[in-house]
């Protein structure tokens, strides 16, 4: 029977230690999922819907929200190649939670639909405002962490998995780099390579091929995945459903005498790409 997993959540006063517990594991579990929560979409093309736009048009309208805007919350789940996450010798299976404090309800802009489901789903903005993370520090711990490339570090096994992943990485890079996202759609990738390594499946932009359909937690269903933890639109639980319905995927879709076909969706991010 699996072990039951729990969501470490993660604020200013802990997460030196969060992140020393993540450098010790990080060479046994090389996959690594993510998911972030913002203050919504504020702004869109005026004409066009945005499965319409070309990948220039996507990436000014994520860059434009993106720099207008803070995280909310970022969700971590880390894996070896069967799926297994590390349990530190204990009886659970844990993924991480971090909460930022730069938002701030009563002056930042935001989506007032996103924020209302934010709160329903249970993040209290209070609470981050108070004992949320400084992005800045968090910046210098993940990139020491060896969770990201820069400066130095290289680790060819790490593989990053997401689900829609233009506004995920948006966010990442704008807060290790500390400075708006770039003009340009392709220094910005450039930006996501130097950052996270040579691997990057986004699910979202695979789902198509594989014949499933809607967001997350729709896909995670029909490959007969549940949520082990956590509620839908909560960082740490969405990274967690994130990396079991990609294993599924792998099983499923990408095993055998198509395992090869994997690698034509590494780096295909969704909306800032036109294949598939």
């Amino acid at each position: 029977m699996a072990r039951p997993i729990k969501v470490r959540e993660v604020w200013q006063f802990n997460l030196e230690d969060e992140f020393l517990l993540i450098k010790k594991v990080l060479h046994s579990y090389p996959y690594a999922s993510m998911d972030t929560e913002f203050p919504g979409v504020i702004y869109d093309h005026p004409q066009l819907h945005y499965s319409s736009l070309s990948p220039t048009e996507s990436y000014s309208i994520m860059k434009k929200n993106v720099d207008a805007m803070e995280l909310i919350q970022l969700g971590l789940a880390l894996s070896d190649a069967e799926g297994n996450l590390p349990d530190f010798g204990t009886e659970y299976c844990y993924v991480w939670e971090f909460n930022f404090r730069e938002f701030d309800i009563d002056e930042d802009l935001y989506n007032p639909q996103s924020i209302d489901l934010l709160k329903r789903q249970g993040i209290d903005f209070s609470k981050n405002k108070r004992m949320g993370i400084h992005s800045f520090y968090f910046a210098r711990l993940f990139t020491n962490s060896g969770l990201s490339l820069a400066p130095t570090w290289v680790d060819k096994n790490r593989t990053w998995v997401t689900f829609h992943s233009t506004y995920d990485f948006g966010f990442l890079i704008k807060i290790l780099s500390q400075r708006e996202l770039p003009d340009d759609l392709s220094e910005f990738t450039g930006l996501v390579r130097m950052y996270f390594g040579v691997k990057e499946f986004d699910m979202k932009q695979m789902k198509g091929f594989c014949g499933l359909h809607g967001g997350l937690e729709r896909m995670a269903k029909s490959l007969n995945v549940e949520r082990m933890a956590g509620k839908s639109h909560q960082a740490g639980s969405d990274s967690l459903l994130t990396i079991q319905a990609f294993k599924e995927l792998k099983k499923v879709y990408f095993s055998g005498p198509t395992m090869e076909l994997l690698n034509e969706f590494n780096y295909i991010l969704h909306g800032l790409a036109t294949v598939y």
